[in-house]
């Protein structure tokens, strides 16, 4: 995931549920909360947890890869398991230094006659490089992304999974991004951007003519232990109606404490293009850490974006927040 932040950031079926890792905590259940039409459902941490280990399970998820097209299949086919019509975009996309990928966008989509809709959106590749690790025989290792960002992914499925149990009163498009996590590296000084391919192509060639959407909620690096989430500036910017509506869920649902109702900075990420271009109002939860230089976790970047990053209360924290905005929407 993206680039440098300073203390205001910078610029604007293949695998079983019995999969053995198994969360540090699933101690926190939260709540269902009821309104006059719809229950909202009890967003799961412990599978959440299992979908983001599944993912991390083919390996680092680079495109170009079969560790990237046997978890594209997988993503893609757990979408089906739970109901959604599935559009698999494929493109060659080209990075900051000119290497051809082929990409894939994967499109889970819930009633999708519905023209009262909403987004939800994560990217579902890895960096091809640690060039932020501490020792630099690893700036040219792929990472795991755990964080950065399975755990994003394995909300999303989760969330597809309570939606084929019970269904909003909207259609909910869930989109997993490719490709955003192959900007250009500190080690090569001579080159910049190739960040956010994925979510560029997709606003140029949404996978419905004209696609359109009330708004759309990003999530990157949404689930690390401890992660707290401040009011990004360009969501603020784009979308501060959304911006609002997601932080006041998030305390009603007894989340405060993640969702820091401050400002942070501006971050480029998927959510840039889903507003510039698409023109759709979108936001995005990412984390902010003001403790380290890049305003992102120790871990960003670096061989320690591993499983161990991951905690269940965030997934929970943010899983359940999501659930409290699309069920109380009408």
């Amino acid at each position: 995931m993206v680039r440098k932040i300073t203390v205001i950031f910078l610029t604007l079926g293949m695998i079983s549920g019995s999969f053995a890792c198994r969360p540090k905590s699933s101690s926190m259940d939260g709540k269902a909360v009821e309104n006059k039409e719809v229950q909202i459902p009890v967003f799961n941490a412990d599978s959440a947890y299992q979908f983001t280990a599944n993912q991390l399970f083919f390996g680092p998820r680079v495109p170009n890869t079969e560790a990237h097209r046997n978890c594209g299949a997988y993503i893609a086919e757990e979408l089906r398991r739970f109901g959604a019509k599935v559009i698999e975009q494929g493109a060659i996309l080209y990075t900051y230094n000119n290497v051809a990928l082929p990409a894939k966008n994967i499109i889970g989509s819930f009633q999708p006659e519905n023209k009262n809709r909403v987004l939800l959106c994560a990217h579902w590749d890895s960096r091809p490089f640690a060039d932020h690790d501490p020792n630099e025989a690893y700036h040219h290792t792929p990472i795991d992304g755990a964080n950065d960002s399975a755990g994003a992914c394995g909300i999303l499925l989760e969330i597809a999974r309570q939606i084929q149990q019970q269904q909003p009163l909207i259609g909910i498009d869930l989109i997993f991004f490719d490709a955003e996590d192959w900007g250009a590296p500190t080690f090569d000084h001579h080159a910049s951007d190739g960040w956010c391919l994925g979510s560029e192509y997709w606003a140029k060639n949404p996978h419905v003519a004209n696609y359109q959407a009330r708004y759309g909620i990003l999530m990157d690096m949404a689930s690390a232990t401890n992660a707290q989430f401040y009011k990004e500036k360009t969501s603020m910017y784009y979308a501060k109606n959304v911006v609002d509506k997601v932080w006041e869920a998030a305390q009603a649902a007894g989340y405060g404490s993640y969702f820091i109702n401050k400002e942070g900075g501006y971050v480029q990420d998927d959510h840039i293009p889903v507003n510039e271009i698409r023109r759709i109002p979108c936001i995005d939860i990412i984390q902010y850490d003001p403790t380290t230089e890049t305003g992102f976790g120790a871990y960003w970047h670096t061989m320690s974006d591993n499983l161990d990053a991951v905690g269940a209360e965030t997934l929970k924290a943010v899983g359940q927040t999501l659930l409290q905005v699309i069920y109380r929407e009408k």
